[in-house]
């Protein structure tokens, strides 16, 4: 099966995990993604993550933002490697860029200097707060433009918390953001391919965080409150929807939207029809008019039971629910292991790593994914597939160009 991306040229010239995991999702879906990375390679290598011991024998965060890319190192303060640039974005498609405004002008790689060599080609940018108004040209990460300026730390943490609750993992912004860059890239692919007209493509981190949060931001925008006041569980409008704890300490999320029509099932099949029958919580209005009441009896019935008995008898009722899991247990989710979701990348020298695959796919199969590189791995064939000899290619490596 061919991918929908072959054929496409990316050059990307971008750091950390939010361009470069947009970059990794093009390589997947068959773009020839080229790397650009300065002598000292992308400062995500090796990058550690405090309070996380990785015991796997790869460099997870760089596999994971930079699988299937070819590297070339090139040390872009010099004239000669932005020459070498420039040629290698002469056939390009894509242009993809993590830098900042004022780096890019001093490197001569912004928009008008990368068009004046390819009039053609698709500028795709990835910014902390986006490219207009006063801090268009400031930088940023996911843990600060995304989570905290972008309104989600607020509103999962707690008013008990002494703290703001902080992302659940490494890149959960940027990783998010990359979607929404990757298919911005694609879009604009499309576009050029049916009008002619190249795009320039701006995603930021804020601007992701915002469209996840769009909905509760209205409200607030509606209210003209800054903050919306925090659901409590024990006084859910509906108690079909709510999250309950197992005899065994695990728990079980519920999201029976349409309560009424779950709601004599839900207690037949637990055992308690008489919660059905009770005039306390006959119709949905008698359950919010006694809702404390109906949590504590529902947090007691499923006190009783373990999770495997609650699997067995949620099964027998058509209303929605799921198990609240824990990252180590998605490898194992019937439903991850049927669609393809963690793909194994065999990297050539008896290692494997179950990398999780893009979330699209098309024509019902999961895109395989391919090792990220070795830092200047590509260097010398890309120099060669751009006409240079080996006279050449080793009279830019002794001048610093190329590493």
């Amino acid at each position: 099966m061919s991918r929908p991306l072959e054929g496409v040229k990316v050059v990307e010239v971008a750091m950390w995990a939010f361009v470069p995991a947009a970059g990794g999702m093009l390589a997947d879906m068959g773009a020839s993604v080229i790397k650009i990375e300065p002598p000292a390679g992308d400062p995500i290598r090796g990058l550690k993550i405090s309070g996380v011991s990785n015991d796997s024998g790869f460099d997870l965060s760089w596999e994971a933002y930079n699988r299937g890319k070819r590297s070339l190192t090139l040390d872009l303060r010099l004239p000669g490697a932005v020459e070498v640039l420039y040629k290698l974005i002469e056939d390009a498609d894509v242009f993809l860029t993590s830098l900042l405004p004022p780096a890019r002008r001093k490197m001569k790689i912004d928009v008008d200097d990368v068009r004046a060599r390819n009039p053609n080609i698709i500028y795709a940018v990835g910014s902390a707060t986006g490219r207009q108004g006063p801090e268009g040209e400031k930088g940023g990460f996911d843990s600060i433009s995304f989570w905290a300026r972008g309104g989600i730390a607020s509103a999962v943490t707690p008013e008990t918390s002494p703290y703001p609750i902080q992302p659940p993992g490494p890149a959960y912004g940027d990783t998010t953001s990359a979607a929404m860059l990757a298919g911005g890239v694609a879009a604009a692919i499309a576009q050029r391919a049916m009008t002619g007209h190249a795009s320039v493509v701006d995603v930021s981190l804020l601007s992701t965080a915002v469209w996840s949060m769009q909905r509760t931001m209205m409200q607030a925008t509606a209210l003209g409150v800054t903050a919306l006041p925090k659901p409590k569980r024990e006084a859910a409008h509906n108690p079909l929807v709510n999250v309950y704890k197992t005899a065994d300490g695990r728990f079980l999320s519920l999201c029976m939207l349409q309560g009424q029509k779950y709601w004599p099932a839900f207690c037949e099949v637990a055992g308690r029809p008489d919660l059905a029958a009770d005039p306390r919580f006959e119709t949905a209005e008698a359950r919010v008019a006694n809702i404390g009441v109906c949590i504590t009896e529902l947090d007691a019935l499923f006190a009783s039971r373990t999770l495997a008995e609650w699997r067995e008898i949620l099964k027998r009722q058509d209303g929605q629910w799921e198990v609240v899991q824990h990252a180590g247990e998605l490898k194992d989710d019937r439903q991850v292991q049927a669609n393809g979701y963690l793909q194994p990348v065999d990297y050539g020298d008896g290692r494997t790593l179950d990398m999780v695959s893009v979330p699209m796919q098309f024509d019902g199969a999961p895109l395989k994914s391919r090792p990220a590189p070795q830092l200047g791995a590509d260097s010398d064939a890309i120099l060669a597939s751009l006409g240079f000899d080996e006279e050449a290619i080793i009279d830019l490596k002794v001048s610093g160009v190329v590493f």
